[in-house]
């Protein structure tokens, strides 16, 4: 769901925006989009994918995961601000982690459809994503038990890959690491 657009936001205003409440919110394009709290569902696939990566990395200290709520602010005028379900930062761009929230552009990006957001997650997260040049997003489809993978290349996100719960999920930016996405995709 999204509000009527607004001239300008800035983070402060953002910031004041309720917190813990049963919407997410981010701005997009000068248009403030709330979203009710992820179903139980997305939620087990978040914590699984979050767990999968995050003991990966303690072995291979190839930067960081975070999983929402984190902001991820890729412009302040105009503000950006989107709040992925999960975000990979390399060691090489750790300096846009700030105590508040990302500030820039993460390695990788993960969105986990809801009812109420693959509509977003498919056209406006992709296109904002593509727009700002993340390497990689991950778009995990519970219902049809896939994961569509667009991985930047000359600007622009070609053919997705798709990944099926049977398959085993690799990225480029996270070497060594296999999901089998068997573990992850609910029965």
């Amino acid at each position: 769901m999204k509000t009527a657009p607004l001239k300008e936001w800035t983070y402060e205003e953002f910031l004041t925006l309720p917190e813990g409440g049963p919407s997410r919110y981010e701005i997009i394009d000068g248009e403030l989009y709330m979203t009710p709290s992820p179903n139980i569902r997305h939620q087990r696939i978040s914590r699984k994918l979050l767990l999968v990566i995050g003991k990966f990395l303690e072995t291979h200290p190839l930067g960081e995961v975070f999983d929402a709520p984190c902001d991820v602010v890729f412009s302040q005028d105009p503000l950006q601000v989107a709040e992925p379900d999960l975000i990979f930062v390399s060691k090489a761009h750790a300096a846009i982690i700030t105590e508040k929230n990302i500030q820039g552009v993460p390695d990788l990006l993960v969105e986990i459809l809801s009812p109420g957001t693959a509509a977003t997650d498919r056209r406006v997260k992709r296109t904002l994503y593509e727009r700002f040049g993340v390497p990689e997003y991950w778009i995990v489809d519970p219902d049809a038990e896939i994961v569509q993978v667009f991985r930047l290349s000359d600007g622009r996100y070609g053919t997705c890959l798709e990944f099926h719960k049977n398959d085993v999920l690799d990225s480029p930016f996270l070497p060594g690491l296999s999901i089998p996405l068997s573990e992850v995709l609910p029965s």
